[in-house]
């Protein structure tokens, strides 16, 4: 299925290129002049439910308030969560908020933290992003940006151990996200084989063909957000309408929310 996205940096909808995210300059292939809620209602009139809005750095709440407020109950909310501003965010209007770097320390996972925000908003509520890069022949997250690396590899065991403290995971490959220049289909296909729970992947997509892809590669357990390829985001890989459509024909009891 397609999964929508908000991406906020610096105020403003973007679609950057994910391994370039820093102060010393990250590289963007597209800025909106239209704010995050004319998204946000976009994806409400199309009963598109489960997209995500990021905070991508500072500068960006007032923005994503503004996102959950014109979709209440229908967008994921990330960026700078924590177990002391998390409820906050589902009462904005989250229906679920999403958590990396603050259940992270040092590299490490601390589990005392995911407990913490466990305990706080309850499993169901809570998305946890594993983005991920390659380091040799194996994945593993990263934080802050997405320039840390952790000592978490994302494999079979990881997923599950994960799976018991969350209702998702959102999952960005991060080597090839903003690209359009494909897939990364050997961690699709990880996905699909060992999440015990539903996932998003998100990197690389650059046609309609890549939402059949990840239906197959990810065993119909995983859903597919494309960001600088679509056309509401300046790109021309993939039209926002085919989407819609690829998501009615697969729910073929589609519900208006």
């Amino acid at each position: 299925m397609f999964r929508p996205c908000i991406d906020l940096h610096e105020g403003k909808v973007k679609q950057i290129v994910g391994g370039t995210l820093s102060d010393a300059g990250t590289r963007t292939n597209f800025v909106s002049e239209k704010p995050a809620a004319w998204f946000a209602e976009l994806y409400r009139r199309d009963h598109l439910r489960g997209g995500h809005v990021i905070q991508l750095g500072p500068g960006n709440e007032a923005e994503a308030r503004a996102a959950l407020a014109a979709y209440p109950g229908g967008l994921h909310l990330g960026g700078g969560v924590n177990a002391a501003n998390a409820h906050d965010w589902l009462e904005a209007g989250a229906s679920h908020v999403i958590v990396t770097s603050w259940v992270f320390r040092e590299g490490r996972v601390d589990w005392t933290r995911l407990d913490e925000l466990v305990k706080a908003i309850g499993p169901e509520k809570l998305v946890l992003d594993l983005s991920c890069r390659k380091r040799g022949e194996k994945y593993f997250v990263v934080t802050d940006r997405w320039q840390k690396f952790t000592d978490l590899e994302v494999n079979a065991e990881t997923l599950q151990k994960f799976s018991a403290g969350c209702a998702e995971f959102l999952i960005h490959a991060v080597d090839v996200e903003g690209l359009c220049r494909g897939l990364d289909r050997e961690l699709v296909s990880l996905l699909g084989q060992f999440a015990p729970i539903p996932a998003t992947y998100a990197g690389g997509a650059n046609s309609i063909a890549d939402l059949e892809l990840v239906t197959q590669l990810g065993q119909g357990r995983v859903d597919l957000t494309i960001g600088s390829a679509l056309d509401i985001f300046g790109g021309s890989g993939v039209k926002y309408a085919d989407c819609v459509k690829f998501n009615r024909r697969k729910h073929s009891g589609w519900a208006v929310p």
